[in-house]
């Protein structure tokens, strides 16, 4: 069964001693410390983690409780994947449409609003759908049937008249409105009998609609959370009663580890990525020479068209994109060696961390789920589809009690 009500007090505490126990695992990141403070405490596992290759990482990526690692390791795989577990929403069949509907929508994220759509039940049929962060307003069109009214916000004003002439085509009821909804206004365009929907609405744009939606008291709303770290301050603000009680702080680079999962990409941008990280772990090694501190040097994100220079002059653009002295010659084909060897450790080691993205994951929904339970709205929660489609399929249900 999806959690409901009565799961998410206890679920929430169980996560939060879980994640608070085990931060030494899951807080420091492999990518900026040479070596890990968890590694003195578990020299077996960090020894076995730190011979493997890249390969071997990246075949564990996606399910890296199933790994037969030393110890500690199954332990806690087991906890992570008991406190992880939350089923499928039920699904119900949607009406057929013309298959111009998803005409103008890449093919895997009509998937996900298939899902998404089909995932939504309330006790009372909603009447006017509101697509929060619509862009040209796919999922909204795709909800608006039977007469149903759909109104799409969006703060692209090119999306906007995009969409509002894609409803046109298709000859569907739908409002377009050019809305900032971090802004002042945005609390006039919801009212009670709208039924609010996000898919994939980043940190405070989510946070922000369910701020306002149970304010105007709208009857139902879901949400499909992503992107946590994309807010405002500098460390998470929990929303719910028992997330404002816990002592566990996060950062925004504690919020970004959910993120870390990745559905397969093909071979040409793993390689690409790849070669990123291996060039910015050696540039790495070679920093802390250069300034002779050991510690990691932020670096800024670079155009693609860096990965075709020689690797040598990569690193002494970098090195004056930095402020830091030109490099004298170095052996650069050991310290590329070196960069690429460090990935298949930081890969590696990063699998210990790895059994904490859902848990996390699923922390901050509950906390958004008991923010609006305490807000007086019935919550359930499930995932959409596979994750296989999207692994951001955590789904929240809310209906005003």
């Amino acid at each position: 069964m999806p959690l409901h009500a009565a799961d998410l007090h206890s679920r929430f505490l169980a996560l939060d001693a879980f994640l608070l126990a085990h931060q030494c695992l899951w807080r420091p990141k492999p990518f900026t410390h040479g070596q890990l403070s968890w590694e003195s405490q578990h020299p077996e596992l960090s020894t076995w983690l730190r011979q493997r290759s890249l390969e071997e990482a990246e075949a564990a990526h996606n399910h890296p409780e199933q790994l037969d690692a030393p110890a500690p390791f199954a332990d806690i795989a087991t906890q992570s994947k008991a406190l992880s577990e939350i089923d499928p929403l039920p699904t119900h069949a949607l009406n057929a449409i013309s298959s111009r509907m998803s005409v103008d929508v890449p093919g895997r994220k009509w998937q996900q609003i298939e899902a998404f759509a089909g995932s939504l039940s309330f006790q009372n049929t909603p009447t006017h759908w509101l697509d929060w962060c619509s862009g040209k307003g796919h999922l909204g069109r795709r909800l608006a049937h039977d007469g149903q009214a759909v109104t799409c916000l969006e703060y692209d004003a090119q999306l906007v008249e995009a969409g509002h002439q894609l409803s046109a085509k298709l000859g569907i009821q739908a409002t377009h409105l050019h809305q900032d909804v971090m802004g002042d206004a945005a609390a006039c365009r919801l009212e009670s009998h709208h039924t609010p929907v996000a898919l994939h609405a980043c940190g405070d744009l989510h946070v922000r609609l369910m701020q306002l939606a149970s304010d105007a008291h709208c009857a139902h709303m879901a949400i499909a959370p992503c992107c946590y770290n994309r807010i405002a301050s500098d460390h998470y603000q929990a929303l719910s009663a028992e997330g404002q009680a816990s002592t566990l702080k996060l950062s925004l680079d504690d919020l970004g580890l959910p993120l870390s999962e990745t559905v397969t990409a093909g071979a040409r941008v793993r390689r690409q990525r790849d070669t990123s990280m291996a060039r910015r772990l050696a540039f790495d090694l070679l920093q802390r020479r250069l300034r002779g501190i050991d510690e990691y040097l932020p670096t800024p994100s670079l155009p693609g068209a860096w990965l075709d220079k020689p690797f040598a002059d990569y690193c002494r653009d970098l090195a004056e994109l930095k402020q830091l002295l030109a490099p004298a010659d170095q052996n650069w084909h050991a310290l590329e060696a070196a960069g690429w060897r460090r990935l298949a450790e930081v890969r590696n080691l990063e699998l210990v961390r790895n059994l904490f993205r859902r848990p996390l994951e699923l922390w901050l929904i509950l906390d958004r789920a008991l923010y609006l339970q305490q807000r007086h709205y019935s919550v359930r929660i499930g995932t959409f589809c596979d994750s296989r489609l999207t692994p951001r399929n955590l789904l929240i249900l809310a209906e005003r009690k």
